[in-house]
């Protein structure tokens, strides 16, 4: 059998192209413009792919249509047809090329004479942007000549918790997004000969940076889109300091005051009893509690010995250190509330103690999203740009860990570590780093309270 002329478009480009032209673009006639490929965003690939392989587990026996390289997805649409024609009924990887798209969906399966096509995700829900990709997908495939029964979103299951073997069926499920899909065929012409027309131009399509930039997935060229912007002088307006609501914020605190910061590591598939997918697993806290308002804090911290350490035991030495009473901290509720939520599904005789802290929780991101603005915050409220704006000798910059992301992997990557040296390392740095976040509370609560 003849291969296929080599495809146009495909599934992630068609994408690229919906999200941007000018990234199509560039994708396709620049391509060396665009930015370096960083570790966190590998390991998020990388997981993908493994939730894929692991899915395949769900229809056993199948045929991988899959190419040697990514540039032989012509030979993989040829297998596909031959395997479709031999009468296999479950394809991996199964390939389709229709009027220059092309598309691979990962799991298609034959069920008494009907064929049904399943789209591993992994994401504990399905987004908005997956069923534009199946849309894309049931276009070419039906376009190719395959009649699809259905069209699913297969990804993993929220609600599963591990105890014991992983047990595959259950990690999963299945949801259809057929109806949706079918309405969307004609968007997905009309933007197909739109972009394929584009990309005939010499002339790169003139996009300012924005929000789709990041949207639904951060685009690899913004290195090169904002070159130049980010030299200019920016103006970030005139500093904006509202005491009267910096001053009720002030007045909610009971001390002692407790700041508390969380470190957590997560993995799509439940590796340890207790853990469900993407759980966020606390493995480190930093507390500096001041007795009074100007008080020499006084820092109480845990790391745990490996990733698989009991959580009781975090949890245990946590509530010891923050005792019935005082307002406790944070800098962004919404992430420590809903781990500590979490550590009682697990340990449900903690309940009170817990709904005790969680009470107790005060946001002190609150006064900086509407309240207090300096230019040098570069209109952002984290931790990251408020922290050198109020206190300049104190920064994230020099730390050999620096964000969270990094302090995830760090001490994930511990497990396979043996040199004692190195682990030494890791896990001084990621106290120092931890601890920097609450001690950066201190000083932040010190500068609102000069402020009146």
């Amino acid at each position: 059998m003849p291969l296929p002329t080599k495809h146009i478009l495909s599934k992630s480009t068609f994408l690229y192209g919906c999200q941007c032209p000018k990234r199509l673009w560039l994708h396709k006639h620049r391509p060396d413009l665009r930015d370096a490929m960083d570790e966190e965003q590998q390991a998020i690939f990388q997981q993908g792919t493994n939730v894929g392989m692991l899915a395949r587990e769900l229809f056993p026996g199948g045929v991988d249509a899959s190419p040697a390289t990514p540039y032989l997805y012509q030979q993989s649409v040829a297998d596909t047809a031959r395997y479709i024609k031999e009468g296999q009924t479950i394809i991996y990887e199964a390939a389709f090329q229709f009027e220059g798209l092309l598309c691979a969906v990962d799991i298609l399966v034959n069920k008494s004479g009907k064929w049904y096509a399943y789209e591993v995700k992994s994401t504990n829900t399905v987004k908005e942007a997956h069923v534009f990709d199946a849309s894309f997908q049931y276009y070419v495939i039906m376009g190719a000549g395959l009649d699809l029964e259905d069209f699913c979103i297969t990804h993993l299951n929220r609600e599963y918790i591990r105890n014991g073997a992983l047990e595959v069926d259950a990690l999963f499920e299945h949801e259809s997004v057929l109806d949706i899909i079918v309405e969307n065929q004609a968007e997905i012409a009309h933007k197909a000969a739109y972009l394929i027309d584009m990309l005939k131009k010499k002339a790169m399509p003139q996009i300012p940076v924005g929000k789709h930039c990041e949207k639904p997935y951060p685009c690899d060229f913004q290195g090169f889109c904002y070159e130049g912007i980010i030299g200019e002088e920016i103006d970030y307006g005139e500093p904006h300091i509202n005491t009267e609501a910096i001053a009720e914020f002030l007045d909610q605190l009971e001390y002692p005051v407790y700041h508390m910061d969380f470190e957590s590591w997560r993995t799509a598939v439940p590796e340890y009893d207790g853990h469900w997918p993407f759980r966020q697993v606390c493995f480190q806290y930093s507390v500096h509690v001041q007795q009074s308002p100007g008080a020499e804090p006084e820092h109480h911290y845990y790391l745990a010995e490996r990733v698989d350490s009991p959580t009781e035991e975090f949890l245990q030495k946590l509530l010891n250190v923050l005792g019935k009473k005082g307002t406790i901290l944070v800098y962004c509720k919404g992430f420590e509330s809903p781990r500590l939520q979490e550590l009682v599904r697990e340990h449900p005789q903690y309940e009170k103690t817990v709904e005790n802290v969680i009470d107790r929780i005060i946001d002190l991101m609150a006064p900086f999203r509407k309240h207090y603005r300096l230019p040098e915050m570069e209109g952002s409220y984290s931790i990251k740009k408020v922290l050198p704006a109020l206190v300049p000798d104190l920064s994230y910059e020099d730390l050999a860990i620096n964000n969270g992301a990094d302090a995830s992997a760090a001490f994930f990557n511990l497990r396979e570590e043996t040199d004692a040296e190195k682990i030494k390392v890791s896990r001084d740095a990621l106290l120092e780093y931890c601890g920097l976040d609450t001690l950066a509370m201190v000083k932040i609560l010190e500068k609102l309270n000069a402020s009146l």
